[in-house]
């Protein structure tokens, strides 16, 4: 199995026609449907479902796509890696930064920091939730994320870098604090409908977890993933939420919401960096995600001198 033979059955099914992709190659199509044949011969699997609107995959071919996506991308960032050894490093590196959190204040940190040190280093930023984020970082599409604890699953890697506790976020005027401590119990931030992640969602499943365990019924007001929403709906007053309080900081500024911290019992949760455990990082990539913890360390201490209810993670 050669790498062209894996360019040629990616663009195919990229392409969704066989005619398509031979003109997109400037190959013709008898040639490129014998590599296809030629592949399916050699893994001994079909590969393609032909029809008259195009083709599609099989699941081995999905699969096989899936894997040429990787390999193809290690295959250039080899060729890239030879080509500029000795030199800084360089090329194109892809960070995703969950909602929900305060990693994603920290973009014009990190596009500053990346640029004066690495000039020659491309950043790709995006914002995307969990679940099809662990499969975008195991497929190769994404190098790293700043995210919360995701459930166990293989083919990715997380690693702690910070554990926070969990605040009740709401409009000033919702009068959650009356007598102004600056706390709440669970139960008492129950009173107020909470706007909460669907359940896939790390916080959403300490919040379920914790009133689970407390014998205590969740008031959901409604399930939400997109921040300026969120922001808009608590400054209505229709209802609070969950967050660190880094989050919290980064996503409320202003002075008309009340952050309280959740005691009794306390919510914790992990913000780390998400990578692949399967391959190795481009050079670019492992510089990037070095730098990445160094600013998140210096942002933490700066800003909360990790008192209380933050705390860093040693790594290695």
């Amino acid at each position: 199995m050669d790498t062209r033979k894996l360019e040629y059955f990616v663009r195919i099914v990229d392409a969704g026609s066989i005619t398509r992709a031979a003109s997109a190659l400037h190959v013709a199509q008898p040639a490129l449907s014998q590599q296809v044949s030629a592949l399916e011969k050699d893994l001994k699997q079909r590969l393609l479902v032909r029809s008259k609107q195009g083709v599609e995959p099989t699941a081995a071919g999905t699969a096989l796509y899936r894997h040429a996506q990787t390999i193809l991308r290690l295959v250039d960032e080899a060729r890239q890696d030879v080509a500029t050894s000795g030199d800084a490093p360089a090329g194109r590196v892809s960070i995703a930064m969950a909602p929900y959190c305060m990693a994603s204040s920290l973009a014009p940190t990190i596009v500053r920091e990346v640029g004066q040190r690495y000039p020659d280093i491309t950043l790709h930023l995006t914002e995307i939730f969990g679940g099809v984020l662990s499969e975008a970082i195991k497929n190769g599409r994404l190098d790293m994320a700043l995210i919360y604890e995701p459930r166990e699953n293989r083919g990715i890697r997380f690693t702690p870098m910070i554990v926070e506790d969990l605040y009740l976020v709401a409009n000033a005027e919702a009068g959650a604090d009356p007598e102004g401590k600056g706390s709440v119990t669970l139960r008492e931030a129950l009173q107020l409908p909470l706007f909460l992640p669907e359940d896939n969602h790390t916080i959403r499943r300490l919040v379920d977890k914790a009133c689970a365990d407390q014998g205590l019924a969740l008031r959901l007001a409604g399930e939400v993933e997109s921040v300026p929403s969120l922001y808009r709906l608590l400054q209505a007053n229709l209802g609070a939420t969950v967050l660190p309080r880094s989050a919290a900081d980064a996503l409320f500024p202003d002075q008309g919401f009340t952050v309280l911290r959740i005691l009794d019992p306390v919510l914790q949760v992990k913000l780390g960096l998400c990578t692949a455990d399967h391959e190795p990082m481009s050079e670019a990539a492992a510089a990037v995600l070095i730098l990445l913890r160094e600013i998140i360390k210096a942002q933490m201490l700066t800003r909360y001198g990790m008192n209380g209810d933050q705390t860093l993670v040693p790594h290695p």
